[in-house]
């Protein structure tokens, strides 16, 4: 088991980083190369870039993912990809993906994208919150007992 983190804009690195730590669990951050840190890494930490094109992220969480594997994003579209690869899939904000709630997520962001063509408006994520912190942390600790 290994930890993949679709690391552009994921503010739980450190959560996972500690949680990791002591439990010899490889962890990888993906991110693009426009996101790129010279932050030295913890020794179980491993960082891959990829170009800034659109999804390439994405495409290459997927390449990397095997079932068993822990996957953290904030990306529908990814989720829905990964879950039939068996892999265990979360969000920051503290609730794992999985088919009976793919759908409903998958048609929100369809609706929400026709709004936004439309030139209408929606409202963004809200600031992630102490409490959304340790719904994660108590999630993810209790995936990687799984």
């Amino acid at each position: 088991m290994k930890v993949i983190i679709d690391a552009d804009a994921c503010p739980v690195k450190d959560i996972v980083t500690k949680e990791t730590k002591d439990k010899n669990i490889e962890v990888v951050l993906v991110s693009s190369l426009s996101h790129f840190s010279s932050r030295e890494l913890d020794s179980h930490v491993s960082a891959v870039y990829v170009d800034a094109g659109p999804d390439a992220a994405d495409y290459r969480i997927v390449q990397l993912a095997e079932a068993g594997d822990i996957i953290v994003t904030q990306d529908y579209g990814l989720a829905s990809l990964l879950l039939p690869k068996g892999c265990i899939v979360l969000h920051h904000t503290g609730f794992e993906y999985n088919k009976m709630n793919m759908d409903y997520m998958l048609e929100t962001r369809h609706m929400s994208s026709v709004i936004r063509r439309g030139g209408g408006r929606t409202k963004g994520p809200k600031a992630l919150s102490q409490e959304d912190k340790q719904k994660f942390t108590d999630l993810f600790t209790a995936a990687l007992n799984r």
